[in-house]
């Protein structure tokens, strides 16, 4: 018996032990789903017993550098559903999904079967339409309370706007149905402009039904900052529609790029990429696609959308710069002490690795002539010359500090990392790259570079955000002006800025010579590596104003350009001078005129009405405002009424032009075909119409290359005739 109750013990004491080991597990179980798990537990049921329909919060405005709007969130409105409760509205009212569906289609213009598939889902939430005007919201949420609907629901949301449309979409761009940032400074600073969306909360039951008398429970979305960049609207427009004229005059078919700098702080005041799209609907057909048969979000679209007019090609392409890069040489060559303004060169060919390296005009020598000539002269050989008096780790040396070599940092996306040079450079490589051939850099890295040479020598990170602000208007983050490193003495700056001004004044930028104002730049003209089979050209200018005091610099590129010229002094000179005439004008800064502009400045006056006075009478009008006349009719009698005049009273025309008086009704007025301008100098020009009774209006300087009335054109005697001239001789 003893044995016995000694066995019946070991069991018990082996079945307490498991008991005791199963209350342990369990304890242990029970205190880790409590203690560890509880809150995420509690979470999930939380879910599982509540409908959370999200409230988008307000998305960041982007301001221009004076407080002006680029981009904001509208006030617009989503329609949502809980199809559980929609379904049990529908059968206690005894009426059916398709009613409802058929109204629904007809407020918000969707196909009824649609919606029909949307509220028979299972699922606790889903979306029928977002982001409807706020009009068409009050018209759901009024169809709601009369008919007391349940499980639908209309709530607040936000719509990307962006006012100005095209304007400045590549630094923009865009967002996407979601209202997440796709490109451009919405893609760069999305976590400070995005938010945190707010959520409607109701309780509901296992059939996914909101149970009835239960409150929401509203979370109010945190709205996102603010970002203010350094762009200026007015600028910016002034810089967009001053290439896009170049782009369709000069038949530029691969766009063109204009950027506008502040040399002193390094900020960007504009930025044209051009084509370009409307960030308001991105996914648009891009010109020569036909819009009827385009999706826009396919993939291959997408691809061809991001290859061509979402493209910003200011940060993301590279070009060869041609003798934009001149100056850059020049500047070492300064620093360095190889080569001073007033030393006498040649541009006789210079021999490197069996290449013959000759200046551009070789049909005409300039021969001998000062260092300073052959800027303004664009001669290659002479600063192949100076690259090799430098050496190859000196000349590079200096290409690597004005930042060639390294990505710029601007805040955009897609900027190039990586610029395309030799890796091991010989005497060849440096000897077209002293002139700016077969290498290449961004837009961008070449205006930065040119800004240092501008400033005293400082290259400056490109700046495009100033600063991040709370939906208060309070600065959370402020973005200072960066001084890379310094390039080049002051010395240099001030001698190189001074023989950059004559480039403008006497050499191959004249044709961005404006009058008031000291523009310094240098122009270039570049082969593509298409050019052999395409004849395809780069053609650009890169210059600041005022030479002395810079305040602006603007870097002007046309590429692929078709019409009369594909030279950078011919037509991407007068584009760059155009922009910084307009900049400055608008910046305030004071013209200082020359005696020289003092003579060719033509007065503009307002063409005086001297109908009904006598021929006397109105030669003397005439005369007050410094116009000539001609008269058609009795011009002997002094007494002679007029009864007609032409150009018509209000008309703006130049002083020194000529009025047609006419002292008799005339069933026709005198007409003339207008001459063929083509070639002539201004005053060619000038005696060609006023001999035949018709007036000019000049732009620019040189020799005529557009006139606004086709030739051949017959038009009535006092006609003005718009003529654009430019120096096309002596321009690279």
């Amino acid at each position: 018996m003893a044995g016995l109750d000694l066995q019946v013990k070991r069991r018990l004491l082996v079945v307490l032990a498991v008991y005791f080991l199963v209350f342990l597990l369990l304890s242990v179980r029970v205190g880790y789903i409590q203690l560890v798990e509880g809150h995420k537990l509690k979470s999930m049921a939380y879910e599982q017993q509540t409908l959370g329909r999200l409230i988008s919060p307000k998305r960041g405005t982007i301001y221009d550098r004076n407080g002006k709007q680029l981009a904001v969130s509208a006030s617009v409105d989503t329609v949502t559903v809980n199809p559980s409760d929609v379904r049990n509205y529908a059968k206690n009212k005894g009426i059916s999904l398709d009613q409802i569906a058929e109204k629904l289609s007809e407020i918000l213009e969707m196909n009824k079967e649609t919606i029909l598939a949307k509220l028979n889902k299972n699922v606790q939430y889903d979306v029928i339409k977002e982001k409807i005007d706020r009009e068409i919201g009050d018209k759901v949420r009024a169809w709601i309370d009369s008919e007391n609907i349940k499980g639908i629901y209309v709530d607040e949301d936000t719509k990307r706007f962006y006012p100005h449309r095209n304007l400045a979409a590549h630094i923009l761009g865009f967002t996407g149905k979601d209202n997440q940032g796709l490109d451009g400074i919405e893609a760069i600073m999305e976590k400070y402009l995005k938010g945190e969306p707010g959520r409607i909360l109701s309780e509901v039951d296992v059939g996914n039904r909101t149970i009835p008398y239960k409150a929401e429970k509203r979370i109010d979305p945190t709205n996102g900052y603010d970002i203010v960049l350094t762009i200026d609207e007015t600028i910016q427009y002034i810089a967009e529609k001053a290439l896009e004229k170049a782009i369709e005059e000069n038949k530029a078919l691969n766009g063109g790029i204009a950027i506008v700098m502040d040399p002193r702080n390094g900020d960007i005041l504009a930025m044209v990429s051009k084509p370009d799209y409307d960030p308001n609907n991105p996914f648009a057909a891009p010109p020569g696609v036909d819009a009827s048969t385009w999706n826009g979000y396919t993939n291959e679209d997408v691809t061809l959308l991001q290859s061509t007019v979402w493209r910003n090609k200011a940060v993301s392409d590279t070009y060869e710069p041609g003798s934009t890069f001149k100056a850059i040489t020049a500047a070492a060559g300064l620093e360095e002490k190889v080569i001073s303004p007033d030393t006498i060169v040649n541009d006789y060919p210079v021999i490197v690795g069996g290449w013959t390296i000759n200046c551009w005009r070789s049909y005409n020598l300039h021969g001998q002539e000062t260092f300073r000539e052959s800027v303004y002269n664009s001669c290659n050989p002479v600063f192949v010359r100076i690259a090799q008096s430098l050496g190859i780790n000196t000349f590079y040396k200096y290409v690597r500090a004005f930042g060639f070599y390294e990505a710029t940092g601007i805040e955009l996306p897609g900027e190039v990392r990586e610029t395309i040079f030799h890796s091991n450079p010989q005497e060849v490589d440096m000897a077209v790259a002293s002139f700016g051939q077969r290498f290449q850099i961004t837009p961008l890295q070449l205006i930065t570079a040119y800004c240092a040479i501008a400033n005293g020598g400082y290259l400056m990170k490109p700046r495009l955000i100033k600063e991040i602000r709370d939906s208060n208007g309070n600065v959370v983050q402020k973005y200072e002006p960066q001084v890379v490193r310094q390039v080049i003495s002051e010395e240099t700056s001030a001698t190189l800025r001074e023989i950059l001004e004559g480039v403008v004044t006497y050499g191959t930028g004249k044709n961005a010579y404006v009058k008031g104002y000291r523009v310094a730049g240098k122009t270039g003209t570049s082969e593509t590596t298409e050019t052999k089979t395409k004849g395809r050209y780069i053609a650009s200018f890169s210059g600041f104003a005022p030479a002395d005091n810079p305040v602006v610099n603007v870097l002007v590129v046309l590429d692929y350009p078709t019409s009369y010229s594909h030279m950078g002094g011919v037509i991407a000179a007068p584009v760059a001078g155009e922009i910084i005439e307009d900049v400055l004008n608008y910046l305030g800064v004071e013209r200082r005129y020359t005696e020289k502009d003092k003579e060719s400045i033509q007065e503009e006056v307002y063409v005086p009405d001297v109908r009904n006075m006598t021929l006397e009478q109105a030669r003397n009008t005439l005369r007050n405002y410094k116009l000539e006349y001609r008269v058609e009719g009795d011009g002997n009698n002094n007494d002679a009424v007029i009864v007609d005049q032409m150009p018509k009273p209000g008309a703006s025309i130049t002083e020194k032009s000529v009025v047609i008086l006419y002292t008799y009704k005339p069933d026709n007025y005198a007409n003339v075909k207008v001459p063929d301008l083509s070639n002539k100098t201004v005053y060619e020009a000038t005696k060609a119409l006023n001999d035949i009774g018709l007036n000019i209006k000049i732009s620019g300087d040189g020799v005529a290359v557009r006139q606004s009335v086709a030739p051949g054109t017959e038009v009535a005697k006092g006609t003005v005739i718009s003529v654009e001239f430019k120096h096309i001789d002596n321009v690279e």
